[in-house]
Parts: C-alpha cells; structure tokens; sequence
C-alpha cells in the first residue's frame, strides 16, 4: 500500500450527484459547487474551466478539471461568454432533458459530464490540501477508458445505477490525481514524491501499512536497506519532518478518522495507532491536533 492509496480511500462518490450537460456555442454554465471535490470533463467538444480563484484552464475532450468545495466555478465554450444558467440553483429544472441530463441544445455540439465527491475522515484532509482550489488534468494519450461509460451511464434509469456511477467516478477520480501529481508541474506534495524513492519511500509504506507497529528509526532503516543516520537524514530532507515526527502526524490523521465512527472509544482508538497509554496518545493528539480526543470525536460524531 502507498501514502496515495491511503489518501484516496476516504475520498469517494457516494449517491454522487452526476449530471450531463448538452449546449452549443455559446454556453455558459455558472455552477455553485458544495461538496468538498467536484469533477467536469467534456465528453465531446471542448470547454473552458473558470474558477473563482482565477484559475483558466481549457479542457479538451477528455481533459478533467477539479474543483475543491465550496466554490464557484463556470464552464463555457469561450471565457468571454456570460453565464446562460446557473446549476445548483432554482430554476434548473426547466432544462431537464432527461435522466441526469440538461441542456441548453438537445442536438448539442458539447457534452460536459460533471459529478461530485464527499469526503470521509481526516485522513483525506491531506490529499485535499495538496491539491489547488481549481486545476485541469490534461489527457494527451486519449480520454480515459472510464469516460465513455460514465456518460453512457449517467443517461440509464436503471436498479443499481447510482452505485454503478459512483464506482466509475471513483475510478476516473484515481486516474486524474494520479496523472496530475506525476507532472513535473503539479507541485506534488513532498510525502508523494519522496514515495519514488529508493530509501525513503520503503520506510513510508511500511508505516503506512502498519501505523500501529512500535517503529524504531533502526527497523524503518532496515526496510530501507541503510543506516538510521542514513535514513533519518534522507527521510528529513524529502518530507520534511524526521521519520518518527511523520510517524506521529500520520497516526494523529488515523486516530482522527477512527474518533468520527460510531462505536469507538478514545482508549481503542490509542490502541489501535499503537499507544498502550491513553494519557500519551491524548497528548500526541492535541499536541499535533490542538483538540483532545475526546473533543474531536464529540464533534466529529455531531457533524
């Protein structure tokens, strides 16, 4: 398992709200974004992303453009066109052509699919706050398998069609942030780029796997192939933080995550990121949190 594989696990469709929107030059849609990841990609033609944080971004067929929420955001065929409708708003509905699907022109010369992702855990919060306000994932090898069948499926009315759309964005989801942190452009965060390495990624994975294992700088070394002061020196400077600081933070996100379910207690919970002593995780957590435990999960479970 890598840092990514575990980042993505808490972000995921769920019920997703997906629709398809059809328009021919010129169209505008000024969309009013609240779930914490939005996704737009045309399916035929081409669109403009415009997002209130200045971002422009053309999308060719294929292209995927991420928004984080709550946030503004327009497509259009030309940044000069002025917004036609507002999605989100009232009043959509008179442009209902079908299932999930709306349009300014049935005949329409572009296809934009859009869809949206809730977020579970904090551990999420990390690949959230990796990632700009807005951007685009260019496509220069063809759209993505998934693409094609996302749309086909976004237009059936069928048993089991919102779990069928869910599994497919979260499969496009995957493909786009896996394509943008590799570009050399992308200012991937360092934990995802010190993965690729041959010391440090090693020792990344196997706390990743096991956050609850008592590591030892001298075991990660030994997953690594070097020695500790080997380790700990690379380790600091790809991350950022010494192996056993990234350790904590890392376990710190676990806990926060596992506080949010029902059934848990803080005593399990420090167990389960490997302390035996509540009084030790307690003041790990609010150490690196500026919560207790027991405050985060009375808040957690209220949201």
């Amino acid at each position: 398992m890598d840092a990514l594989t575990d980042l993505l696990r808490g972000v995921h469709a769920h019920g997703a709200q997906v629709c398809r929107s059809l328009a021919s030059p010129p169209w505008s849609l000024a969309i009013s974004a609240t779930a914490p990841l939005t996704l737009a990609t045309p399916v035929r033609g081409d669109a403009w992303l415009l997002a209130d944080d200045g971002t422009r971004a053309f999308l060719r067929t294929g292209d995927v453009g991420l928004v984080r929420g709550p946030s503004r955001f327009v497509l259009a065929d030309d940044p000069a066109t002025p917004p036609q409708v507002r999605v989100g708003e009232p009043g959509c509905e008179r442009w209902r052509l079908g299932t999930r699907t709306y349009g300014l022109d049935a005949d329409g010369e572009t296809v934009v699919v859009m869809g949206s992702y809730e977020v579970e855990g904090s551990i999420s919060d990390r690949l959230l706050n990796a990632l700009p306000a807005a951007f685009a994932v260019p496509c220069p090898d063809g759209p993505c398998p998934a693409l094609g069948l996302l749309s086909a499926e976004a237009a059936k009315d069928r048993p089991g069609q919102d779990i069928v759309l869910d599994r497919v964005l979260d499969l496009l989801l995957v493909f786009a942030l896996r394509d943008w942190f590799d570009r050399p452009d992308a200012d991937a965060p360092a934990w995802y780029r010190a993965l690729g390495d041959d010391v440090v990624g090693p020792a990344l994975r196997a706390m990743h796997d096991a956050p609850g294992h008592a590591w030892t700088v001298a075991e990660l070394a030994t997953r690594a192939g070097v020695s500790r002061a080997a380790l700990a020196r690379r380790f600091t400077a790809l991350v950022g933080v010494p192996p056993l600081t990234y350790l904590t933070e890392w376990r710190m996100d676990v806990a926060a995550g596992l506080l949010a379910e029902p059934g848990t207690t803080v005593a399990s919970v420090a167990r389960a990121v490997g302390y035996a002593d509540g009084f030790a995780f307690s003041t790990a957590f609010k150490r690196v949190r500026g919560v207790r435990p027991s405050d985060h999960r009375v808040v957690a479970l209220r949201a």
